[in-house]
């Protein structure tokens, strides 16, 4: 007797711990709470199970009366209401667990994509000097004495790229960007010799410059939230690459007379004069570390395609051409008797080694869209 009630007693404590771990869990607040598995005093026992899958429970035939254990009645949970933080919200952190999915789904990165951009370049900055100035009788080769800005009409950069989303907040694309649209200085201010300088004028010298970069892009609306409602989410981005840059060969004109001997003094055939003087540089293509930084923010269209907006530095190294100039000038002689006439022939001079350069950095405003897959 004493064994088998025992036995019964456990048993009961065993099938009320059911009851008792569920109820603090706040499922049905009105719920109220009974005796566990009691019926007028008598323990139930598990005996079979029905055919409709539920446990049935009989009174033991020598069982104890045990003391029923009351389940309290669940705590009222809190109902929170209005919407939780979105996404990049800097209010609090939650913003970055809990999202609104249609808010945040629609402006996410994801997969491949493949991304064209076309831009305008508000400033190029640099320009062309020439590093040959401190050589001797350099003020007889035209040049870019003082650094002449580009002729920068009409810049548009455009750019290809290919790349993936890495999460939700980082891509890395492999691009290749492209500048036109630019050339040599129309004109330029060369040495005199004397310790001033001349105005002369270059035709040619178109600039390009080729650059392939691996750049990184990552989205900040962790720290700013979105823009525009919700439109627009910021991103930065930085790139590291080579540029190829090339300048054409130009030409530069000077009309200055250069007076070289008084030709009342001179004898019949002396140098007293110098005029008409080009110089035709060749030009050049150079390899050049590069690298651009990037601030925009994106947006979402219909199809999957992702449009930028962007302000973009890029540094582009140096455009250099190959050292090679050749100088044709126009002789003055005197003819013994106090004048001078045009010497029937031009002199013609070739300098090596002589290099003109300058370096070449943008900033530009531009879109891009981009296709995900």
């Amino acid at each position: 007797m004493k064994k088998i009630s025992i036995s019964a007693v456990l048993t009961g404590v065993l099938l009320s711990l059911p009851v008792g771990a569920g109820a603090v869990y706040p499922v049905y607040t009105g719920y109220q709470g009974q005796s566990a598995y009691s019926n007028q005093g008598q323990v139930m026992m598990p005996q079979t199970v029905n055919g409709q899958g539920q446990m049935v429970y009989m009174p033991s035939s020598n069982s104890q009366i045990i003391s029923s254990t009351t389940v309290r009645n669940a705590a009222s949970p809190m109902r929170v209401t209005g919407a939780l933080p979105q996404v990049g919200s800097n209010v609090t952190n939650a913003g970055r667990q809990y999202y609104l999915p249609s808010d945040y789904d629609r402006l996410a990165d994801s997969g491949l994509y493949v991304g064209m951009s076309v831009g305008y370049s508000a400033s190029v900055m640099g320009g062309m000097y020439a590093d040959y100035q401190n050589e001797k009788n350099a003020e007889f080769v035209p040049g870019a004495f003082q650094e002449a800005p580009y002729n920068t009409e009409n810049v548009i950069p455009l750019q290809l790229s290919i790349g993936a989303s890495l999460n939700n907040d980082l891509r890395v694309d492999f691009s290749y960007l492209r500048y036109g649209g630019m050339s040599y200085a129309p004109s330029i201010q060369s040495a005199d010799g004397i310790g001033g300088y001349v105005t002369a004028q270059v035709e040619g010298g178109a600039i390009t410059s080729n650059s392939t970069m691996l750049n990184l892009y990552y989205n900040i609306d962790s720290y700013t939230g979105y823009i525009a409602g919700g439109m627009l989410r910021p991103y930065i981005g930085v790139g590291l690459g080579i540029s190829l840059n090339t300048i054409a060969d130009y030409v530069v004109y000077d009309s200055t007379f250069y007076s070289e001997k008084d030709p009342s003094v001179a004898g019949a055939g002396d140098l007293t004069g110098i005029s008409d003087v080009y110089a035709y540089h060749n030009g050049g293509t150079t390899e050049q570390l590069s690298f651009m930084l990037e601030g925009g923010v994106s947006t979402e269209l219909d199809g999957g395609l992702k449009m930028d907006f962007y302000v973009r530095y890029s540094n582009l190294g140096k455009v250099k051409t190959s050292g090679s100039i050749i100088v044709s000038q126009t002789e003055w002689l005197g003819d013994g008797a106090g004048g001078e006439y045009q010497a029937p022939y031009d002199s013609v001079f070739h300098y090596t080694n002589w290099y003109e350069s300058g370096k070449l950095n943008t900033v530009d405003l531009g879109v891009r869209l981009r296709l995900q897959f």
